[in-house]
C-alpha cells in the first residue's frame, strides 16, 4: 500500500473497474489527477487551518506522480504536458527597494533653498537643508555660499548670513534706519539699560558668576539676571569649582538676535574703553 496525500493506491488490489455496485473502488492517482493539496484545502473546515500544511509535509520525493515540496512550492507531475510549478499563497512576499531621490539641477537647488530660507524663523543648518531636499550636503554648502555672494554682489537690502550654526536671511545694517521706522514702537519689548549692561558682561566674560557680574557693574544684578534667563538670552552652564556658585553664559538665541555665528565674532572692547582705564582701575582698588 502506497500513501499519497489523502488517497491510497493498492498496486495489487482491484482497479476501478472491479468495484462492485455496493461501493466505489480505490481512488487512482494519475498524472492528470487532482492535486492532493487542493483536495485538502477544499475539505479543510474552519477548525483545521493547518490541514493543508500537514498534507504538504506528507508528500515526499517518493510520492507517486508528485514532486518534492521545497521552499513553499509544490512541483506538479513531470513528463509531457506537465503543469508549471505554483507558489503557495502567503509563503513569500516581494520587497521593493526605495528609489533614490532625483538629483536637482543647480537652478532647482538654488530656488528650493531660497524658498526654505524665506520661511524659517531661526537659523537652519546645512545638514537639515540637505535632509529636507534629499540632496548631498556637499552640494548644499557651496550653493549657500554662492547664494550669499550673489546677494552681496547684487546690492540687495538683505543678505544670507551664517548665524548660530546655521543660515538665515538678515537685513543689511546700512538699511537699519528704515527698518526701525517701519517697526512700531512697543511692538517688541526692549531691554533696559541695566539688562544690556549685564548681558554685555556675560557675553565678554562668560562663563561668569553673579557675584562677578555685580562686582563689575557695581550693583546687585540678581533681578536682571533672572530677566535675561527668562528671555532666553543667558543660561546656567555649571558651577564654579571653588565657591560652587552658578556660572552663566549666552545662548544660541543671543547669537541669533545679534546675527553672529560664534561669540568670537563679537567686536573687541578696546576701542570703547577710556584712555585712562588703568588709572580708573587703580583708583577703585
Amino acid at each position: 500500500m502506497v500513501a499519497s496525500g489523502f488517497a491510497q493506491v493498492d498496486p495489487d488490489g482491484p482497479g476501478p473497474d472491479d468495484a462492485g455496485p455496493g461501493g466505489p473502488g480505490p481512488v487512482e492517482v494519475t498524472a492528470g489527477g487532482p492535486d492532493p493539496l487542493e483536495v485538502a484545502s477544499d475539505e479543510a473546515g474552519p477548525g483545521e487551518p493547518d490541514r493543508v500544511e500537514a498534507a504538504a509535509d506528507e508528500v515526499g520525493p517518493a510520492g507517486p506522480g508528485l514532486g518534492a515540496v521545497t521552499d513553499g512550492t509544490v512541483g506538479e507531475p513531470g513528463g509531457a504536458g506537465g503543469v508549471p510549478r505554483r507558489q503557495l499563497a502567503g509563503r513569500r512576499r516581494a520587497t521593493v527597494a526605495a528609489e533614490p531621490a532625483p538629483e536637482l539641477s543647480d537652478p532647482e537647488l538654488r530656488g528650493a533653498l531660497e524658498a526654505i530660507l524665506l520661511v524659517v524663523d531661526e537659523p537652519v543648518s546645512e545638514l537639515v537643508l540637505a535632509q529636507v531636499l534629499e540632496q548631498p550636503a556637499e552640494r548644499v554648502g557651496p550653493m549657500l555660499d554662492e547664494i550669499a555672494a550673489g546677494y552681496t554682489a547684487a546690492g540687495h537690502g538683505f543678505e544670507l548670513r551664517r548665524a548660530a550654526g546655521g543660515w538665515r536671511l538678515y537685513t543689511r545694517p546700512e538699511y537699519a534706519t528704515y527698518v526701525e521706522r517701519f517697526v512700531l514702537d512697543g511692538q517688541s519689548v526692549r531691554l533696559t539699560q541695566a539688562a544690556l549692561e549685564t548681558l554685555a558682561v556675560v557675553a565678554y566674560k562668560q562663563p561668569v558668576t553673579r557675584s562677578r557680574i555685580s562686582a563689575i557693574r557695581g550693583v546687585n544684578c540678581d533681578g536682571v539676571i533672572r530677566t535675561l534667563v527668562t528671555r532666553g538670552l543667558i543660561e546656567e552652564c555649571g558651577t564654579e569649582t571653588d565657591s560652587g556658585a552658578f556660572l552663566y553664559r549666552t545662548t544660541t538665541l543671543f547669537l541669533e538676535k545679534l546675527g553672529l555665528n560664534t561669540v568670537d565674532e563679537l567686536p573687541p572692547l578696546a576701542p570703547f574703553l577710556p584712555d585712562d582705564v588703568e588709572e580708573l582701575a587703580d583708583a577703585t582698588r
